[in-house]
């Protein structure tokens, strides 16, 4: 249902003196624009807005900030769950059990909690049948147990383990719409306690052997998966991200190391508490199991036999996701965000080339190459839109300092303590770099900078693609590879757009970039992803206060950027308490997958059924247009 009324103007748009039917405009746009700059803007930034309003790449109008219960969407639009969390994966698998009392082997047979990023695979022979690997990153303990807290034994431990991981369904077109497929012999779910093959230079290193595992090579289970990848060889990459958070100490008094702190390792656990129950996250008897867990890991979906391998050349640290792209001379290129804040963007590029024929032949592609980081320059300092130029730096052992003057005697020790690495060649630290993607026109690349309370403080200097100190609002860094090869060590950057509140803070820094409006504007860019038209896509994780410096902002919500005319429109806004992640298309484009995670996170919401004294459930919903037509046009 849309909540959206065309001829009543929000709060936000009678505080601000206009209506949205008058703000669409050129001429609103250039008001607008002046008005973001304080009157100061320059001629640059006011053209670019003028030439926004032409845009021919967005064929809707962006609708209102909401903060109700549910989905809003733009007129001629209508949305619809595919899978809730809970769901049985199978006809003859246990019902969701909204009292909290379902088991750890039910939750492992069901559709996992909080789900993320995913990727659609379509059926080669098929148009009308498709895979979908959707990640799930975490779970509400409020509402995964009866009495709503920590977990108090190791079935419940393992009932959170296997809410988390990954889930592959199948999917088939019925009419006009998308529908799970639940018989189908491809659903699948890996979790927390699924076991994993470990490949790549640092399988089998002291450092990833434990009393459970002394070869270093297998492991179990894959849990806090944030984002995801595709392969053009039609496999999914699930990123861990959180992965210390699962951990903590028995030991009040013990210690950590360098590595261990760097990655967050603490005594007590944050927030999950597994380690009192399951000795295996432990860090006072199982130290090492912490260094089995922060890669990205491959799954065959077409599989369902098949085991999930984590990638070791691609390095160890809090993944958000992995976008693929090609070297001019056909190798694999993966680019990462580490997703905390002062840590780095990674490049991987595979020693062998991509063999489109035989996709098999690619299937360990990832376990050889060469790992880079990112350093970025100062830039112009640009108010408008700052740009400047940067160079990846080798993460190879014996280059750049990385050798025994610095304690690291293998490949192994630089991948497994990669952002030490970093700091060790000086890669820049940057606001919290989650997705990552890469045009499929222009082949730029878009990272989204979501937020860095602390940028100016503990050595996170201001300037370049990270301007603003204590940066709260976030951007959108983008990126060009040198003469537009994903294979060279050095590109030019700029920054797409700087989120801000023009209504709370006029002009720069919090007011935002110039393509931020009042009637656009939005914090903590999260998840994006392009369409095959070159529409860009981005989803927020941010404050839903709607208050201070987040008045107007309401839920969090999704919305779509020309990437050429920089105008952004919102497309859509969630439920209560939610989290907008997790994007895929349908091969026609006429259906877009999204998914709505932890709504009511901290109560206040029922979404998506809306039932007396119901629970809400992270879901995947499908968004189609009421015409037929392809979204976003």
């Amino acid at each position: 249902m849309n909540l959206l009324e065309e001829d009543q103007p929000t709060d936000l748009e009678q505080l601000v003196g206009f209506s949205r039917r008058g703000f669409i405009g050129a001429g609103a746009l250039c008001g607008a624009a002046l008005f973001l700059g304080g009157g100061l803007l320059s001629r640059s930034a006011l053209a670019a807005s003028v030439s926004a309003a032409s845009s021919q790449l967005l064929g809707f109008d962006s609708i209102n900030t909401a903060t109700g219960d549910s989905i809003s969407l733009p007129p001629g639009y209508r949305s619809s769950v595919l899978i809730s969390w809970g769901q049985p994966l199978h006809a003859d698998g246990p019902a969701f059990d909204p009292s909290g009392k379902g088991t750890a082997s039910a939750q492992e047979v069901q559709f996992g909690d909080n789900n993320d990023g995913m990727s659609l695979f379509a059926f080669p022979d098929d148009p009308n049948r498709a895979l979908m690997a959707i990640n799930n990153e975490y779970t509400n303990y409020r509402y995964l147990y009866p009495h709503g807290g920590m977990p108090t034994s190791l079935e419940e431990v393992r009932k959170a383990q296997a809410s988390e991981g990954v889930s592959v369904i199948e999917i088939e077109r019925k009419g006009t719409g998308w529908q799970f497929v639940q018989s189908s012999p491809f659903n699948r779910r890996i979790h927390g306690n699924t076991p994993i093959r470990l490949s790549g230079p640092a399988a089998g290193h002291a450092l990833l052997r434990t009393p459970a595992d002394n070869t270093g090579t297998r492991v179990l289970g894959t849990f806090q998966n944030c984002a995801n990848g595709k392969t053009p060889w039609g496999t999914y990459l699930t990123c861990e991200e959180n992965f210390t958070d699962c951990f903590g100490s028995t030991d009040h008094k013990q210690s950590f190391n360098a590595a261990q702190k760097r990655y967050g390792a603490v005594g007590t656990s944050k927030e999950i508490n597994w380690h009192p129950h399951d000795p295996r996250f432990d860090l006072a008897t199982n130290p090492n199991e912490l260094n089995r867990h922060g890669w990205v890991v491959e799954i065959d979906p077409f599989d369902p036999q098949s085991t999930p391998v984590k990638r070791t050349a691609l390095g160890r640290f809090k993944h958000e996701n992995a976008a693929l792209a090609q070297t001019r001379d056909g190798r694999a290129v993966v680019y990462m965000g580490d997703d905390e804040r002062g840590e780095f963007i990674y490049k991987f590029i595979s020693r062998d080339k991509i063999d489109h024929a035989d996709p098999k032949a690619n299937r360990d592609l990832l376990d050889h190459g060469t790992l880079y980081v990112a350093r970025f320059d100062d830039g112009d300092k640009n108010p408008d839109r700052p740009k400047g130029k940067g160079q990846w730096v080798e993460l190879s052992h014996g280059k750049n300092g990385l050798d025994a003057s610095n304690q690291i005697t293998s490949q192994a020790e630089v991948l497994i303590n990669a952002r030490l690495a970093g700091s060790i060649v000086n890669a820049t630290r940057m606001d919290r770099p989650e997705w990552i993607v890469v045009s499929p026109k222009d082949g730029q690349v878009y990272c989204t900078l979501t937020n860095n309370a602390k940028r100016g403080e503990d050595g996170q200097p201001v300037g370049g693609p990270n301007p603003r100190e204590k940066n709260v609002y976030g951007q959108i860094l983008r990126w060009k590879a040198h003469k537009g090869d994903h294979g060279s060590d050095s590109f030019d950057w700029d920054l797409f757009v700087v989120a801000g509140n023009p209504v709370v803070h006029v002009g720069q820094p919090k007011g935002g970039s110039a393509n931020i409006t009042p009637h656009n504007m939005f914090n903590s860019p999260d998840g994006m992803g392009f369409d095959e038209a070159g529409r860009l896509w981005i989803l927020t994780d941010g404050d839903a206060s709607n208050s201070g410096d987040f008045a107007g902002m309401g839920n969090n919500q999704m919305l779509c950027a020309d990437p050429d005319s920089g105008e952004i429109r919102r497309f859509m806004v969630g439920p209560v308490g939610c989290e907008v992640t997790g994007i895929s298309f349908s091969p026609d484009q006429k259906t877009l997958f999204v998914g709505i995670q932890h709504p009511g996170e901290n109560g206040g919401s029922t979404f998506p059924e809306h039932l007396p004294n119901g629970k809400p459930r992270s879901s995947v919903m499908a968004i189609s247009r009421e015409d037929g037509g392809i979204v976003g046009t």
